[in-house]
């Protein structure tokens, strides 16, 4: 990690749905513009940590973004703080444009002077969304309805990135073009958390990662150090 103090300091961190916890102290930390992967099989509770960031799940612990503290904080005040969350299954509204679908993600900073900026910034990294603005979200395929649900969490101009699970169901196609896209937002110092199954591309995109199994990490290091253990390699990547 980045000298600097991280932007998001995760610590002791328990959570979970009906009392039974899904997540067991875990530590977690990303760097100002640091690119961060969190892999781990579909039951590890990747998901879960996101919701929990997100405000969606109760918590005990730690969960510290620039320094404000956001476990007991309502998930309808994470976004303003420059959270923006990429769900996992894209949760695009179908009967509304994609036009509305990304601006949507704008709610936050509605009264913001340059929307019409950040929407073109947004179509110019989709510019296969330009030629459907007018279409029905629900009628796009799945790989244009990511893009639609990512774009919508860019119109944030996010801090922090959070990606569920986003080449889940997609063609192999799809996935490359948003690799390319994560770099592209690395690139411009907003900082991500990617969750994945798709080991291969986690590491392939992130500069550092966590490996975490039934809800505790059990593995952190750089892309390259995880990329080369023994355990990874077998359980992860076929290897």
């Amino acid at each position: 990690m980045t000298s600097q103090p991280p932007l998001l300091s995760i610590a002791g961190l328990h959570a979970g749905y009906g009392g039974l916890d899904v997540l067991h102290d875990v530590s977690i930390a990303v760097g100002p513009g640091e690119f961060v992967c969190v892999i781990g099989a579909n039951t590890a509770g990747k998901s879960t940590l996101l919701r929990t960031i997100s405000g969606l799940v109760s918590a005990r612990g730690s969960i510290r973004f620039d320094g404000t503290e956001l476990v007991g904080r309502p998930s309808h005040a994470i976004p303003a703080l420059g959270i923006a969350h990429v769900p996992e299954g894209r949760h695009v509204f179908p009967e509304m444009t994609v036009e509305e679908n990304v601006m949507l993600g704008a709610y936050a900073v509605r009264s913001a002077s340059d929307l019409a900026t950040r929407r073109d910034r947004v179509l110019t990294m989709f510019p296969r969304l330009r030629e459907r603005l007018g279409q029905l979200a629900g009628t796009l395929s799945g790989g244009e309805q990511q893009m639609v649900a990512i774009g919508r969490a860019l119109m944030l101009q996010p801090r922090l990135l959070l990606l569920d699970e986003p080449s889940h169901g997609l063609a192999p196609k799809i996935v490359d073009e948003l690799h390319d896209t994560f770099l592209a937002v690395s690139r411009t110092g907003t900082s991500i958390l990617l969750v994945e199954q798709n080991t291969t591309l986690a590491l392939s995109v992130a500069g550092r990662g966590y490996v975490l199994e039934s809800g505790r990490v059990v593995l952190e290091g750089t892309s390259a150090e995880l990329s080369g253990n023994d355990a990874v390699r077998s359980a992860y990547l076929g290897l």
